[in-house]
């Protein structure tokens, strides 16, 4: 679905809200200049048939899979990139790390927590090249749960750069390359047991910027591909493998969220009905998401409104006390799959290496806990802030041309004591406040009265003129 053509600028957001998109000249010099600090401690996995999947494009590749049979079940191989041999404790990298956090992507850049000399080069898990990694290998039974899990450090090749359209296309085809011929038989088998954890998994499709001839720059909204669901739940699988070893121990850092509180639970119920779907007041919402076609414009703002029911996750760890699980996984959970792109994974790998292996956890992962949980809960905001920055930018720049113009829209909530309501636009697919209470799951008219580029916002107002 083309949503829209217009001249973008996100530099202003990334002013506003310091998000730096560039590193100085030593940063750059230091990754280039980084090497394996555990090379002689590596298993020689470069036999394994590794592909990686990802959009079109990308060259900060965390992940590499393969998966076989083994008896009634399957073995799962899932390498990720060794950014810890790239980061010496102590070093420049080390200490730029813990300030930035995580990668925020902007639209038109991304804001990178490594210099992309070890983010798109030596830490990248990049086809036909001999590279470090960390390895994870899972047995699973006939069900697809998990029965037995296996992490320690390799070296592994990619034999094959994968985008997510040409593997739909590949799957659509029966023609899946070889190492991942079972990743649609594993990943329904995932998908089948996180309704049995009663998990939330969201779909939401991906927004892709893409620059054109003229300079303006044309935002693209992809289709959410069956394999995207698929090759997640390996990731899902990682971490709550790696959340599960945590927990056991009593050591390491855990990505936690409470249930959604029966309120915020009873609107979202709400909203999917006005939307136009069937949810009934006791049906599991997770099993619900799971048959909303997220490619239409209703059911990508089915997806955005669930989100809401996420909110309030972090990161603790773990100090002996009971520990958190993540309401939206169905379990205990820890980031371990994405760590050129997010800091506490690199931490909690160190975690699993050393409980894997019966060693010590190394002290410079003891000695940084309280400042990785405190700058993720600081980017974590930031990340959102500037993602909803972007989304309201872009909104009121493809609404200005058509300020009092009338639309049509569905009637999500109302607020009687602010005067206003919560609706949904269908073309173009826009989540927005409107002045007025019109009936609540009603398509109403309205017309569009303020579309401010830099203030980023809109809003609608009912009755229509």
């Amino acid at each position: 679905m083309k949503l829209y053509a217009a001249p973008l600028d996100f530099r202003a957001i990334a002013d506003e809200f310091d998000v730096p998109t560039d590193f100085p000249p030593k940063l750059h010099a230091e990754a280039a200049n980084a090497h394996d600090r555990y090379a002689d401690q590596r298993r020689d996995a470069r036999d394994i048939e590794f592909v990686t999947i990802d959009p079109a494009g990308s060259m900060d590749l965390d992940q590499a899979v393969a998966i076989e049979k083994s008896g009634e079940g399957y073995r799962v191989f899932y390498a990720i990139a060794d950014v810890a041999a790239f980061v010496e404790p102590g070093s420049a990298l080390h200490e730029e790390s813990l300030k930035r956090g995580q990668t925020i992507y902007l639209p038109d850049e991304p804001a990178r927590l490594h210099p992309e000399e070890l983010s798109e080069g030596s830490a990248s898990l990049l086809p036909d090249e001999d590279k470090p990694a960390v390895l994870w290998t899972f047995e699973l039974d006939a069900r697809g749960e998990l029965t037995d899990t296996n992490v320690e450090r390799a070296m592994v090749r990619s034999v094959a750069r994968l985008d997510y359209d040409g593997v739909q296309e590949d799957m659509d085809n029966s023609e899946l390359h070889p190492s991942i011929a079972l990743l649609p038989d594993v990943g329904q088998l995932r998908a089948a047991s996180s309704l049995r954890r009663h998990a939330i998994n969201l779909r939401v499709p991906s927004v892709r910027v893409v620059e054109l001839d003229d300079g303006r720059f044309e935002l693209l909204i992809e289709p959410r591909h069956p394999v995207m669901d698929f090759n997640s739940e390996i990731s899902l699988l990682t971490g709550m493998a790696a959340g599960r070893m945590m927990e056991d121990a009593g050591v390491g850092f855990l990505r936690t969220l409470r249930p959604a509180e029966e309120k915020a639970e009873r609107a979202f119920r709400g909203e999917v009905r006005a939307l136009g779907y069937e949810l009934a007041q006791g049906e599991d919402i997770g099993e619900f998401l799971q048959t909303v076609d997220a490619d239409t414009p209703r059911g990508m703002a089915v997806m955005r409104e669930a989100q809401k029911l996420l909110r309030g996750a972090g990161y603790v760890a773990l100090t002996g006390d009971e520990p958190e699980v993540h309401a939206g996984i169905g379990g205990y959970y820890s980031h371990v799959t994405a760590p050129l792109r997010r800091l506490v994974d690199r931490y909690a790998t160190e975690v699993c290496l050393a409980l894997c292996a019966g060693t010590e956890i190394p002290q410079w992962v003891h000695d940084d806990t309280a400042r990785v949980l405190k700058t993720m809960g600081r980017t974590s905001q930031l990340a959102n802030t500037v993602d909803r920055a972007c989304l309201n930018l872009t909104e009121a720049t493809v609404l200005q041309p058509w300020v009092g113009e009338n639309f049509t829209g569905v009637v999500l909530q109302t607020n009687e004591e602010s005067d206003t309501a919560r609706v949904f636009i269908a073309d173009p697919p826009v989540l927005a406040e409107c002045a007025g209470t019109p009936e609540e799951a009603t398509e109403v008219g309205m017309s569009l009265v303020r579309a401010d580029v830099d203030k980023r916002e809109v809003l609608f107002a009912w009755p229509a003129d």
